[in-house]
């Protein structure tokens, strides 16, 4: 993977400490205690992952009413493209659908991680059933 830009460290830390209410959930709801290791506000190369799984592979964005602007779009479009050219997926989440359907949230990430890993890993991933 391609090394990280050093100079995004100091906001990732600030950013860490000042998650979004639906990051906040995610992580302390799902992400956190997740068999395989996640990590906040991860710098990739020139950016900033929401969250980051090493293992997997994969990047989790999420999308507040913000990233819906065409500006933004096209913004979110291209850092798809580029950290999917270090070979790792993105799984792009409105933050409406943590509030409205956060169960299937968790099961849409717990599928991706599953689908990324070699088959030989073996993953017991953690019920989303009594998450809200």
């Amino acid at each position: 993977m391609k090394a990280y830009n050093k100079e995004n460290i100091p906001l990732a830390k600030t950013l860490r400490k000042n998650m979004t209410p639906w990051e906040r959930k995610l992580w302390y709801e799902f992400l956190k205690n997740y068999p395989l290791r996640f990590q906040r506000q991860k710098a990739i190369g020139n950016y900033i992952a929401d969250f980051y799984c090493a293992k997997a592979r994969l990047v989790i964005e999420l999308d507040g009413g913000g990233h819906y602007t065409e500006q933004q779009a096209e913004k979110d479009a291209l850092r798809t493209k580029e950290l999917e050219n270090m070979s790792l997926k993105v799984l792009r989440v409105c933050n409406l659908d943590i509030d409205r359907n956060f169960n299937g949230v968790c099961e849409y990430i717990d599928m991706a991680v599953k689908k990324s890993l070699p088959q030989s890993a073996a993953l017991t991933a953690p019920s989303s059933e009594g998450a809200n």
